[in-house]
Formats: C-alpha cells, sequence, structure tokens
C-alpha cells in the first residue's frame, strides 16, 4: 500500500485532466475542473479536490453527469441570468457562472446568475474568490448533493449543508473568505474521515434518537447536526430556496443523493452574486479599510490558551502558499484508491 506523501499542484492537475478525459471530457473542459479542483487541494480542501475524481469518474461513465454539455443562459436580464449546466461537471457551470456575474457587475454595479441541471462544484469560496481578485466581492451559496439535515425538530432528512462563501478583496492583506456549510461540518469531511479509519468528533453528527454519532462509517444511520440549532436550520432552508427552487433546481425531497446514485441526473442548484466596489466607493480606499479591519481583529487581546486572532480565510492561505511550494500531502488510504482508478482508465498513475 502507498504510503502518504506529498504530491505536486501540476502533477495532481494533469492527473485529473487524463482521468475525465479518458471518459470522454474534452481535453480544455478537463483541464479546467481538473485546476479548480487542484485549487480546492491547495486550500485545505481536501475532501473536494483530487478525492472526488472517483466519484465523478462514475458518474460519468453512468450517466449522471454529461461529459459534453451544452451550458447555455436560458433567461437573462441585465443584472441577473439563470444558467442551464445540461448536466454538466459542476465546475465547469460555476465557472461559466462567475464569469458572467463579473462581467455583468461591471454594468450594472450588482450582478446574481442562478444555475440549474448542474453538479457537486467544489468548496465554496473558489468563486467567490474569483470576484474577489477582480476588485469584487463575490457571494455564493448552493443546495448540497445528498439530504442529510431534518428540519429542525423533525426526522426525515430533507435538507443538505447548502453552504456560503463571502469573499472580500483587501490590499497588502489576502482577502477575508468565509467559508462554511449550515451544518457543524461538510458531508466530504466525514467521508474523508471514513476514508482514513479516523472517528468524527461529537457534534457532527446524530443518530435518530438523538445521541451523539461518531462512527463516520454509519453516517446513513444518523444526521448532520445544524450550525447553531435552529439557526442553522434556517439558513439551509433559505439558501435552499435561494439557490435551488428560485433556479427550478431540485430541493427538499427532489435531492438526489449523489453518494448512492451514480445514474440520476440531480439537478444541483447554485447561486452566485458580484458587488463591484467600485460602484459604491473608491476601491483603493475600501481594500485600505479592510486592511485595518484585518490589522484591528488581529490586534484583539486573546482569551488563556487562545495563540492568536485568526480571520476567515486566513487557513486557507496559508495552506495554499504552503501546498502550492511543497505539493498536497494524500494519505495512503486516497493514494491507493486513486492508483487503482488510474488502472481500470488506463492512464499514467499520480508521481
Amino acid at each position: 500500500m502507498p504510503r502518504e506523501s506529498c504530491v505536486g499542484i501540476p502533477e495532481i492537475v494533469g492527473f485529473i485532466t487524463r482521468g475525465l478525459t479518458s471518459v470522454g471530457v474534452p481535453t480544455e473542459d478537463a483541464g479546467q475542473v481538473a485546476a479548480l479542483m487542484a485549487e480546492s487541494d491547495a486550500r485545505g480542501g481536501d475532501a473536494h479536490g483530487v478525492f472526488r475524481l472517483p466519484q465523478y469518474v462514475k458518474q460519468i461513465q453512468e450517466g449522471a453527469v454529461n461529459a459534453r454539455p451544452n451550458i447555455r443562459i436560458v433567461k437573462e436580464r441585465a443584472g441577473t441570468a439563470l444558467i442551464d449546466g445540461d448536466n454538466a461537471l459542476g465546475h465547469l457551470v460555476m465557472k461559466r457562472a462567475t464569469e458572467l456575474a463579473i462581467e455583468k457587475a461591471r454594468h450594472c454595479g450588482v450582478a446574481w446568475v442562478g444555475t440549474l441541471h448542474s453538479n457537486h462544484a467544489g468548496p465554496a469560496q473558489i468563486y467567490p474568490r474569483m470576484a474577489a481578485v477582480r476588485d469584487m466581492i463575490g457571494i455564493y451559496f448552493c443546495v448540497g448533493k445528498a439530504n442529510l439535515v431534518p428540519p429542525w425538530g423533525g426526522t426525515e432528512a430533507l435538507l443538505s449543508t447548502n453552504p456560503i462563501a463571502i469573499a472580500v478583496p483587501a490590499l497588502q492583506h489576502p482577502s477575508i473568505v468565509l467559508d462554511m456549510a449550515t451544518t457543524n461540518t461538510a458531508f466530504g469531511k466525514i467521508r474523508l474521515k471514513a476514508q482514513q479509519n479516523e472517528p468524527m468528533p461529537e457534534g457532527w453528527m446524530i443518530d435518530h434518537q438523538g445521541q451523539p454519532l461518531t462512527d463516520p462509517k454509519r453516517a446513513s444511520e444518523g444526521f448532520l447536526v445544524p450550525v447553531g440549532g435552529p439557526k442553522g436550520y434556517g439558513l439551509a432552508l433559505m439558501f435552499g430556496l435561494l439557490a435551488g427552487t428560485l433556479n427550478g433546481a431540485a430541493f427538499g425531497r427532489d435531492v438526489v443523493d449523489y453518494t448512492v446514485d451514480s445514474k440520476t441526473p440531480s439537478n444541483t442548484g447554485q447561486a452566485i452574486m458580484a458587488v463591484d466596489i467600485a460602484a459604491f466607493t473608491d476601491v483603493q480606499n475600501f481594500k485600505q479599510d479592510v486592511d485595518e479591519v484585518w490589522d484591528v481583529m488581529k490586534s484583539s487581546p486573546t482569551l488563556p490558551g487562545v495563540d492568536e486572532i485568526r480571520l476567515p480565510g486566513e487557513h486557507s492561505e496559508m495552506l495554499y502558499r504552503e501546498r502550492m511550494s511543497q505539493g498536497v500531502p494524500l494519505g495512503a488510504n486516497l493514494r491507493k484508491a486513486l492508483d487503482e482508478l488510474a488502472d481500470r482508465l488506463k492512464i499514467q498513475q499520480l508521481q
């Protein structure tokens, strides 16, 4: 069995590209998806990067994901659009949606683009970050791909993690980037724990009697816990309405659990907002003000046992710089799964 080791970002991009092209994804599309998946790994989103490749390949091979989609705008106004992803890999749909939102925000100040017939698109933060590097504020939310949360007080899983991400650019400091599920953890982290044979902390899941569930391999026997109890439930519900129902995408009982069904198209819904800072204030002055906010927060006295105050996105940026130079650590079980995938697809293994 392979040992845990670090793999360079270019090699991860190449491996994902080889894997996707081997199942019919055009080379350019495969390269775009691979770059976004590798960025997930670089930023610490280990449950959203190359870890997902076997699942994406299976979905393409079994018909849930379209390898050669016709991604198109089906409704449009000056500051809004609705994109039909034609069951494409979600990264392609969201990249198109984000670029369109940024383009529209240049003209309108604010733009909102929704999607339907999309798929899993990786960690939420990737798309608002695209806006931030263009001197915009990005806001993203979506309907998760598996229902694991009941309405507060209920026992039927009708909601998913339904995450939100917001990116605000700074001048000297990194962008401040909030990326959070509406549950205490994302389901991908539970799958990663299961692969690594590690227990979950208490507070991630409960069983049907409301007791803590810590075995990730028994995840199907329980529910994810909403962040803040009924507040997290309320956020998940509202984001589902905005990213799912508004777009004509799946929500509630219509959500397809892609972890157990690789044949049925999921009709995943997402939404991205871009806010042009220049429509409100001078861009440089705003970014300097964000730097000041950063410094004020960091200078706050800490509680006993707390080494430093961290801002949202700070740890991700630190990991990004480290992993871009030193590579991404991949566990032995993941390396084994990827080697087996390479052998099945008859492509070169990760080096």
